[in-house]
């Protein structure tokens, strides 16, 4: 990434049909936009704090917990932050992707062990890599709707103890053994029992209707962007450097102490490695994170300030091959335009994604008027510089 925004770029020939011819990236300071985004009619809508737990590699210290554990920790930390009074929360709501299936609506579980009312509502969502994000716009349309002044939501993943199943034969035969009535029926179905039957499965990380891991697809999207390996490791490295840098600069005020039962506490995220590119790999991590979103008139009458505002979000989907990972190349014009703003208009954007080559091939996409054309019904493409400023533009992959 450091290169893409220093110097101009070029792509090299490629070949799947939809892919583009990248345009060169120029780089000038952007000019602010004194527009405001408020609505008439329309109620506002604030984010007032934000928390997470450290994150961790899978593994590692919080592998003997559970994934609720870690949601009731950051739960709990967003309390001790706002000295938020729980009688006051409305609707809780939590994003996973992996469900440990004894917690299957881990919000519930998680605001239950973190001493919220049984009374207060709780549900789980699932989208992929953006479930926190949908948590927290659900619970800004029932703000919207007036059906809520405030909500918690967040987000938790814990891939160090993942749900394994036995295979299909062995639950049909274990569901019939449940329900067999004579000895003679138990033996007869105990007898039918083969090795193959005690092979057990993983939960899928790819695709159910491509059989692909998002891996597989971000390789894709970056040979057909013209994306290099060097350009990709430049870009993983400079994002775990600066990372280790908010960590010792202490920067990252959101991340909260947290004393895992049996072991010591941990303040800090373990993942960072700003080592060399030979060394870069994909970390598996655990955490959990928290935030309060309230109406600003009920924040403001609770004493809160809000951090920000949250005016406008939207939702894409394209196809599952060989666009999976384009969501912010067409999400990006699409909320600028519904907002009447320009890329010019922002001071920071902010992508999260896991794959380096996935994020640059975005961002080529995002500079093509080709591709906007072609794909997205457009004129012209979504912009034309992107800032090199690091104070202005931050990437998160």
């Amino acid at each position: 990434m450091a290169s893409m925004l220093r110097n101009t770029m070029r792509c090299s020939p490629i070949s799947p049909a939809w892919a583009v011819q990248c345009a060169q990236l120029q780089v000038h300071i952007q000019t602010k936009s004194k527009k405001s985004l408020s609505r008439p009619g329309v109620k506002n809508i604030v984010l007032v704090e934000g928390v997470r737990t450290p994150f961790l590699l899978s593994g590692t210290t919080y592998s003997d917990m559970m994934p609720h554990d870690l949601a009731r920790a950051a739960l709990q930390g967003l309390l001790n932050k706002t000295a938020l009074p729980k009688d006051a929360v409305d609707y809780i709501i939590y994003g996973t992707v992996i469900q440990e299936v004894k917690t299957s609506n881990i919000a519930r579980e998680a605001a239950l062990g973190s001493g919220f009312s049984d009374k207060i509502p709780a549900h789980t969502v699932t989208m992929a890599c953006i479930s926190s994000n949908q948590a927290m716009t659900t619970g800004v349309g029932l703000i919207a709707a007036g059906q809520c002044d405030t909500i918690v939501a967040g987000g938790v993943e814990f891939m160090s103890d993942v749900p394994i199943r036995h295979s299909r034969k062995m639950r049909k035969t274990m569901l019939s053994l449940s329900r067999a009535k004579t000895m003679g029926q138990r033996l007869g179905l105990l007898g039918s029992i083969r090795m193959s039957h005690l092979t057990p499965e993983l939960p899928a990380v790819a695709e159910f209707s491509t059989e692909e891991t998002m891996g597989h697809s971000a390789d894709r999207l970056a040979a057909a962007f013209g994306v290099t390996r060097l350009e990709q490791d430049e870009y993983a490295l400079r994002s775990h450097t600066l990372a280790k840098k908010a960590q010792d600069e202490g920067l990252l005020q959101d991340v909260i102490s947290f004393k895992v039962p049996g072991r010591d506490i941990v303040s800090k995220d373990n993942g960072i490695r700003p080592s060399s590119m030979e060394q870069l790999s994909k970390l598996k991590t655990d955490g959990a994170s928290a935030v309060l979103i309230m109406s600003e008139e009920k924040a403001l009458a609770m004493g809160y300030k809000p951090k920000a505002y949250l005016r406008d979000f939207v939702y894409v989907s394209q196809d599952p091959k060989d666009q999976l990972l384009l969501g912010p190349a067409y999400g990006t014009p699409a909320v600028l335009q519904r907002a009447g703003l320009t890329v010019n208009d922002i001071d920071v954007f902010e992508f999260h994604e896991a794959f380096a080559g996935q994020i640059m091939a975005n961002l080529k996409a995002m500079d093509s008027d080709w591709f906007a054309q072609t794909y997205m019904g457009r004129t012209s493409k979504c912009r034309s510089s992107w800032t090199a400023n690091p104070h202005l533009t931050r990437i998160t992959c």
